[in-house]
């Protein structure tokens, strides 16, 4: 039966929580990409801030590389309780206050001025709380795999605004958000049969409902019609485009947003969302559309051994030629075929956030998990890379793990044609660098963090080692002895306005290296 929190929360406790949710991932990209950790010798006032032990953690002292000024922390994969170093004393920073220190920091680190993303770092916060709110009078999902894609309160760790929702008012997303447990049918459109333009096998997308003679079924994510509004009015008022109504059943949103899940067709459909979601506004770019099929013919073939990991295919995509990217949708396939008999897909990224019904809350062997769990997901990534040339973009959210009954990973599952690069468009060393940001940094950092949290005494990493030892590849020697992993600098590109597909990296310190 559906769960349902019987007490709703008060508004200064949903404020709160918000708060502190908030506040993890925009430290964690300040402290990574702006701030140098205090050795003890060199804390500024007395050897001993830098690891002083409180009554609920230890705080760490840093250093800000724009003022000079001590920063505070409590904790350390999910910074908390922000302290100033000021005249003296340390003075606790409400969200708002880390706000305006961060946005005061990268001024005069950067040279630059960004008036935007302090803003989206504000209504990212504010989105936590609505749904927040939103979460506690309705029903928790009784699917295992659902609750998994859709638990991400926190999102990506290491991003300034990572719930931020372009900036609309609740009213206006909220209906579509995985992280309020929704579900709601397609809108399906009628797009006259000249105007089509399609690639791949789309015949899924012709059983979801009848088309009338002279047009073609094209569904349509509701919150992107609305967002679409004043683009597409034209063609519905001119014939083109024409409403069929919604679907009989209910889809609900993945971690992604904008990919939909529709559980009695066992059917993933990607669609356009102009909204900025992290660091990228999440249309289906028509120049990521017309190389779909090449890609995702490179990963299939790089995931076909049989036992081994298994790949989502992107099938095929379909949409109006006078509205190419706004009106896209990506056919992908299922779960059946991907899953193994009697075993659960579980999203990687849930399992880093936690989620009631998690594998990591009841291990009885933590350490044989964590084998297990690198067992299925290091060797297929390496092997895509090193014996294909697929550089996967194997991150929390484009990973299934498959979990037998007794919570033990069976297999991995990868996803998401669009993040794949291939060598020879990008050169080998581009290419490891982001393999190893995505598999080690994004992923397994984050996974043997949620691990280690549940169990203090286990180290995670002579695992990590071993695993990635078995692999002949030139590259892992030098990854294994290097005292520098490559971390993404997601605050930094916001704030200079890079383009969000253009990655930069800096040298974050390698536990791989003992």
């Amino acid at each position: 039966m559906d769960r349902v929190h019987l007490t709703p929360p008060t508004a200064a406790g949903v404020a709160e929580r918000a708060d502190a949710l908030a506040l993890a991932p925009l430290l964690n990209c300040l402290l990574r990409e702006a701030a140098v950790p205090l050795a003890e010798a060199d804390a500024a006032d007395g050897p001993r801030e830098s690891g002083t032990a409180g009554p609920d953690g230890v705080r760490r002292v840093h250093r800000l590389r724009g003022s000079g000024r001590l920063l505070r922390v409590l904790g350390e994969r999910r910074p908390a309780e922000p302290e100033l170093r000021v005249s003296g004393a340390w003075r606790r920073l409400g969200h708002a206050e880390a706000v305006k220190l961060v946005s005061d920091e990268l001024r005069r680190h950067t040279g630059l001025s960004n008036h935007e993303l302090p803003a989206e770092i504000t209504a990212s916060r504010d989105t936590l709380a609505a749904l927040l709110t939103a979460r506690a009078r309705t029903a928790l999902p009784d699917d295992p795999y659902r609750r998994s894609e859709q638990s991400l309160l926190t999102g990506h760790p290491c991003h300034p605004a990572p719930k931020a929702r372009g900036g609309g008012p609740a009213a206006s997303w909220l209906p579509y958000a995985p992280e309020a447990y929704a579900r709601f049918p397609l809108t399906l459109l009628g797009l006259r049969e000249d105007l089509v333009a399609e690639e791949g096998d789309t015949a899924a997308l012709d059983a979801l409902g009848q088309a009338p003679p002279g047009y073609r079924l094209l569904p349509a994510h509701p919150w992107q019609l609305e967002l679409a509004a004043a683009e597409l009015a034209p063609a519905f008022a001119d014939g083109r485009l024409v409403r069929l109504g919604t679907t009989s059943f209910d889809t609900w949103p993945t971690a992604a947003v904008r990919t939909l899940y529709v559980p009695g067709r066992d059917l993933f459909l990607k669609f356009s969302l102009d909204v900025r979601i992290t660091n990228d506004i999440r249309r289906l770019w028509r120049h990521d559309l017309l190389r779909l099929r090449r890609t995702d013919a490179a990963a299939a073939a790089a995931f076909a051994a049989p036992g081994g990991a298994a790949w989502l295919g992107d099938r095929g995509y379909r949409t109006a030629g006078f509205a190419f990217e706004a009106l896209a949708v990506l056919v992908r396939d299922g779960l059946a075929d991907a899953v193994p008999p009697g075993a659960t897909a579980l999203l990687a990224a849930g399992l880093a956030e936690g989620f009631e019904g998690s594998p990591l809350d009841g291990a009885a062997d933590p350490a044989a998990w964590w084998e297990a769990y690198l067992a299925r997901v290091v060797p297929p990534a390496l092997a895509a890379f090193a014996e294909h040339g697929v550089v996967v973009e194997a991150h929390l959210q484009n990973t299934l793990v498959a979990v037998d009954g007794d919570g033990m990973p069976v297999r991995a599952v990868f996803r998401d044609a669009e993040g794949v690069k291939l060598l020879g468009e990008v050169s080998r060393a581009a290419g490891w660098e982001r393999l190893v940001y995505c598999l080690v940094v994004n992923h397994l950092l984050e996974i043997a963090g949620a691990l280690r949290a549940r169990n203090p005494a286990l180290d995670p990493w002579p695992a990590v080692r071993r695993e990635l030892a078995r692999h002949d590849l030139p590259e892992i020697p030098a990854l294994l002895a290097s005292p520098t992993l490559p971390g993404k600098t997601n605050l930094l590109l916001r704030w200079t306005g890079a383009d969000g597909a253009d990655a930069r990296y800096l040298p974050l310190p390698n536990p791989l290296a003992g």
